[in-house]
């Protein structure tokens, strides 16, 4: 036999030796109906092109479940940085989007490749995995770090110090085509390959629990770990970096392309960018290894006494529990007779002025300031106009507890007038800085506010709520399970409706 040329078809031998002269029109034309006969044949998805989106209604996304980019809140709800911006791309497009999940990157790249799906949204790299495939501009950049638990082993400061080691990576990613090369220079470096559906984040709490050498992971992933897990350390820059971006078929998708890429390039240009980034990674590398080992210390040792003040106190007034816990705790570090420079005092560090408005007779009372705590919150919350989504209106109003709401609204007011969006925090935090400054505090009756110290507040109780969250999740059913594992090419989830009840704050 011999293979047609470029058509993909075997032609026998005894077609060639009865004298048969077919053109190329005809052999391509047998071809093409030999081929279309195979693919109904096999009669599965795998091989079929999917239509475009238009005609579809939705614009269909292969992803997994990861936490960094797509996975289900404690209250149900689909999250993550590349899922909201994809979101917003369906919302300009007018389709919603579905996401498909798969294991592990091997079969979203083959989903793409084989016309399964649209595009594949799943923390890739351009140089990720063989296929032929087109990949949109850059989402964010990544640089490549191995992680261990600190103090395990001894510090590595070459490539030959390797050796030896055992190095776990997520398999089919351009990071572990670089360990991989690694390997080579260091022939007694070994890998290991996790088994598909495991996140970075799980196998980050392997690494601090000590069953796992290294991992090879990213940066922004180690530091949103190290939040849960202070005893990670990088142990080495890897050489390596690279850009997540969204693969497209190489076939037939130059018109997507086009509008991801000009979605894009506007995102970049008007901040929406930035405020995904903002909200998933702009605070997580603010505390220090000791600032969160303190924290799951008092965790331990203090919340307990006061755990149901607070729970109470949500009851009352609708603030999450967790989220006065943790401003209580930027505040005092849950001592309840904590005294600052400036005369505020207790747990919730409250004035005399404020105190005496909310009815708080006894500021060192934990119960008092923590139920008078919570109505004030509730109070610089509902000052906020109604166009502050969540969660900027948490941080906002995190900011207006430490300045008050005047102060507020003076960033606010300097956030207009220097062209920014005031109702977003990533926009109102760059401006905080700035109340202090004369030039800019001069045009303000109050003077100079110290808004870095209001920005300090609000990142720091970001994290502190983060990590109350992990440690008390909501009690209330979500739809994906702790590492529940989804078969390949399961489909979870249609476009998400942007009105769903968030945790924290209540309207």
């Amino acid at each position: 036999m011999r293979q047609s040329g470029g058509t993909g078809i075997i032609v026998p031998s005894y077609l060639q030796e009865a004298g048969l002269r077919l053109s190329h029109t005809i052999l391509a034309s047998l071809a093409a109906l030999l081929l279309a006969v195979f693919i109904l044949a096999l009669g599965g998805p795998y091989y079929s092109r999917i239509p475009d989106y238009r005609e579809m209604g939705e614009l269909r996304v292969a992803t997994r479940v990861d936490t960094l980019d797509y996975r289900a809140d404690e209250m149900g709800t689909y999250t993550g940085f590349e899922h909201d911006l994809l979101m917003d791309l369906g919302n300009r497009l007018g389709v919603p989007i579905r996401f498909v999940a798969y294991p592990d990157t091997e079969h979203i790249l083959e989903a793409v490749a084989n016309g399964q799906v649209h595009l594949a949204a799943a923390g890739l790299t351009p140089d990720s995995g063989q296929l032929p495939l087109a990949w949109t501009a850059g989402v964010r950049e990544v640089d490549f770090v191995l992680v261990g638990r600190m103090g395990r082993r001894a510090a590595i400061q070459r490539d030959s110090d390797l050796a030896g080691r055992v190095i776990t990576v997520r398999q089919g990613s351009r990071l572990a085509e670089a360990v991989e090369i690694l390997k080579q220079r260091v022939p007694k470096l070994e890998i290991v390959y996790p088994p598909p559906n495991t996140d970075d984040q799980m196998l980050l709490t392997q690494t601090a629990a000590s069953q796992i050498d290294l991992l090879a992971t990213d940066r922004v992933n180690f530091a949103l770990a190290k939040r849960l897990a202070p005893k990670l350390d990088i142990v080495y820059d890897l050489p390596f970096k690279s850009t997540v971006a969204w693969a497209l078929p190489l076939q037939g998708s130059r018109e997507l392309m086009g509008e991801i890429n000009a979605f894009l390039n506007d995102s970049a240009d008007n901040g929406l960018l930035a405020r995904t980034a903002d909200h998933y990674f702009g605070h997580i590398r603010r505390l220090d290894r000791y600032d969160i080992s303190a924290f799951h210390k008092r965790i331990q040792d203090r919340l307990p006494r006061y755990i149901a003040w607070f729970r109470e106190a949500e009851k009352r007034t609708g603030v999450d529990w967790r989220y006065l816990a943790a401003v209580a705790y930027q505040e005092s570090q849950w001592d309840p007779e904590a005294t600052s420079y400036t005369g505020v005092r207790g747990l919730m560090m409250l004035t005399v002025d404020t105190a005496n408005r909310l009815g708080v007779e006894n500021r060192l009372d934990p119960k008092q300031a923590i139920f008078g705590g919570a109505r004030y919150l509730a109070m610089l919350q509902a000052k906020l106009p109604n166009e502050v989504p969540y969660p900027d209106r948490m941080w906002m109003t995190t900011a207006a507890y430490n300045i008050g709401p005047g102060g507020l609204n003076n960033a606010r007011a300097l956030a207009r007038l220097l062209g920014k969006n005031d109702a977003v925090w990533v926009e109102v935090k760059s401006v905080l800085p700035l109340l202090s400054q004369p030039q800019y505090a001069s045009k303000f009756r109050t003077g100079p506010v110290r808004g870095g110290e209001a920005l300090i507040m609000a990142e720091n109780v970001r994290n502190f709520y983060d990590i109350l969250r992990h440690a008390y999740p909501a009690e209330r059913p979500i739809l994906v399970e702790a590492g529940k594992k989804n078969p390949v090419g399961i489909q979870l989830n249609a476009q998400i409706s942007q009105n769903t009840p968030q945790p924290g704050l209540m309207p």
